[in-house]
């Protein structure tokens, strides 16, 4: 016997919409000061504005497949895909951490040149620049920070992270302005791109782990095992395999093995125990395999019949 469950968010499609405006915002405001970021950083001659601008057309990127993402996250699964589309922004994230991870490194190569043989920046003009980022960075971390979905969540922790960068940057300007110490700027980009650096190794690796099919961190399998032998007629439990599907939402199948005696009404309270033990995790797909006590394991008995072939 087996039982398939999928549970539907309401909450999360009632702000789908709003979610998806507010990225939007967010990006064309993210868009807007990446271009007078450029513009400035090749004014004021400094790498660290230039380096900070290519981490904003990072997350220009991010959230573009975010905004995106948003949309297409609510098309129904097809033929095709039958977990829907939301996987995508798995990839959109992969491809995004690849590309900023080169273009830091590049950066971080060109102002440790700059450290060797320093040349003079427009100090006031950088301080110019990094008031307006506060600004753009500011009221895109706003617009975003209510958000519901996890997506609004990350790129809210994200978009703060440029905020307290930009301080740095408005920090430094300042003490070239009085010092005129020029090494002062390449050296904020290097701290600014290892520090940038750091956080895109940690999402990469989040990213790898949902690709590889990792189980979700939040949950414990072997405590969860342990608990399916609570459920009344239970006796063991076997084959739980768990993954994510976009590290938000997760997918959970296993064999639960009942009493010989288990009645219809037993199995139905069993899986409905199951998810309520699931309840607290974003489980979206749950399939349950109930077996009877002494029953074959379709699973075993189907890997039975294809033994692997010794070598010769």
């Amino acid at each position: 016997m087996s039982h398939e469950h999928s549970t539907h968010d309401k909450a999360s499609h009632s702000h789908g919409g709003e979610g998806g405006k507010n990225i939007g915002i967010a990006f064309f405001l993210n868009l807007t000061f990446t271009l007078i970021e450029i513009a400035g950083g090749l004014w004021t001659n400094s790498v660290a504005i230039l380096s900070d601008a290519l981490h904003d057309f990072g997350d220009c990127i991010t959230l573009g497949f975010a905004w995106y993402m948003q949309r297409v996250s609510r098309k129904q699964s097809d033929a095709t895909f039958t977990y829907g589309y939301r996987r995508f922004s798995v990839l959109g994230a992969l491809i995004t951490g690849v590309v900023l991870l080169v273009g830091l490194l590049f950066v971080v190569w060109k102002a440790s040149a700059r450290v060797l043989h320093p040349e003079p920046v427009y100090a006031p003009g950088m301080i110019a620049i990094a008031i307006v980022g506060i600004l753009f960075n500011g009221a895109a971390v706003l617009r975003i920070r209510g958000g519901h979905s996890l997506n609004e969540k990350v790129m809210s922790w994200h978009l703060l992270e440029d905020v307290l960068g930009w301080v740095a940057v408005l920090l430094g300007s300042i003490a070239m302005l009085i010092w005129k110490l020029p090494i002062i700027d390449p050296l904020l980009s290097i701290g600014i791109s290892l520090f940038v650096l750091w956080n895109v190794i940690k999402n990469l690796r989040k990213v790898l782990m949902v690709f590889m099919q990792s189980a979700p961190k939040s949950f414990d399998a072997a405590r969860f095992n342990l608990a399916l032998t609570s459920v009344e007629k239970a006796v063991s439990s076997h084959h739980t395999h768990t993954w994510s599907i976009d590290g938000e939402r997760h997918v959970l199948s296993t064999h639960l093995v009942m009493r010989s005696d288990a009645t219809r009404e037993d199995i139905v309270k069993a899986k409905r125990r199951v998810h309520e033990l699931l309840a607290e995790h974003n489980f979206e797909h749950a399939t349950i395999e109930v077996e009877l006590e002494g029953e074959d394991c379709a699973a075993e008995s189907a890997h039975a019949e294809h033994p692997k072939h010794a070598p010769e």
